[in-house]
């Protein structure tokens, strides 16, 4: 396989994150999470201006509890620790490290392109389609996408407590932007 044409890593313009909702009687007492990838790589590769395909791989390890809203109470240090040691033992990160999606359809829309392929966690790989937007203003472009995934499409199975009173809904969504030079 060639070398990328281009390589997206995380910096303060380019984020990935997780963001996940709260559902069940005692639902109020939960928080609903923005969970940030803090290490991933995404390589481009294509013709001229064009990306052929895509493949982004997500370090699992990496996630960190950057916000959280609703709950009983604020979401501070101690409870972000615990909410991403839930996550990393719900994604099972020791047996499955990494998060990826491979994309080898591109077809460009009105609003910017549609990238088809497959999306693999926790051992288990599904055909995935992410629409994603692209609006250049003079020497930048920003891409972004927001895409669900039902957890349990990938044998995860949603967090949960009080016997099942408050668990995590099963569709999370996953948001990704960043912004380029135009020229790139």
């Amino acid at each position: 396989m060639a070398d990328p044409r281009w390589t997206l890593t995380p910096t303060d313009d380019a984020v990935l994150e997780i963001r996940t909702d709260v559902t069940g009687k005692a639902a109020t007492m939960g928080h609903r999470l923005t969970i940030e990838v803090t290490r991933w790589r995404a390589d481009v590769r294509g013709d001229d201006d064009r990306p052929t395909s895509v493949e982004l791989t997500a370090e699992v390890d990496s996630l960190d509890v950057v916000h959280g809203e609703g709950g009983v109470t604020p979401l501070l240090g101690p409870e972000k620790a615990v909410a991403r040691s839930n996550a990393l033992k719900t994604l099972d990160a020791k047996r499955h490290p990494r998060i990826v999606f491979r994309a080898d359809t591109i077809d460009t829309t009105g609003s910017g392109m549609r990238l088809r392929g497959t999306l693999e966690i926790h051992g288990v790989t599904r055909d995935h389609t992410v629409e994603l937007t692209v609006e250049e203003d003079g020497a930048t472009r920003r891409l972004s996408t927001e895409s669900v995934v039902r957890q349990t499409d990938f044998d995860v199975k949603p967090y949960s407590q009080l016997l099942g009173a408050m668990k995590v809904v099963d569709e999370v969504t996953v948001a990704f932007t960043a912004t380029v030079p135009a020229d790139d």
